[in-house]
């Protein structure tokens, strides 16, 4: 029998996947669980429609990232910290506090987590950092350090 998977089952398949169960496992455990539903013509053209739909929303949310990553090309923020003699810098510029001043400068939220340090930021100067937006794009944002007054 012909089932559409409803969810993930272990050892059997992944959520929307069309699989060939045998019968008594799919009247008995698939279908009374809801599990699976039955792959007749109203079915298939349900996942067919729900494919479609998940494609589209995939294509704005690139479409979103991409966007947002060409913004952010233009923006430079400043992140204060303090120094020492010489301009010795206390610490480093955490993606903590760089996602901080970007909420407050541009308005606009990061998670801190999708801000990609390559070396901790421990000296004044104008830096290029990676932001992750979307699996297939990263932008960059130029932050500049400054010594706190």
């Amino acid at each position: 029998m012909k089932v559409i998977l409803l969810q993930d089952v272990k050892s059997v398949g992944k959520k929307g996947q069309i699989i060939d169960a045998n019968d008594g496992y799919a009247r008995n455990f698939l279908l009374p669980k809801k599990y699976a539903v039955e792959a007749n013509g109203k079915n298939l053209n349900d996942l067919k429609l729900q494919n479609a739909n998940k494609e589209k929303v995939a294509a704005e949310n690139l479409a979103n990232a991409q966007a947002f990553a060409e913004e952010l090309k233009s923006k430079e923020i400043i992140v204060h910290i303090k120094a020492g003699e010489g301009g010795r810098t206390f610490g480093s510029v955490s993606s903590k506090e760089i996602a901080n001043a970007f909420k407050e400068q541009c308005g606009v939220e990061i998670d801190k987590k999708k801000i990609q340090l390559d070396e901790s930021i421990k000296a004044f100067g104008v830096y290029e950092v990676k932001v992750k937006l979307h699996p297939q794009v990263t932008g960059t944002l130029k932050v500049k350090v400054q010594e706190q007054k």
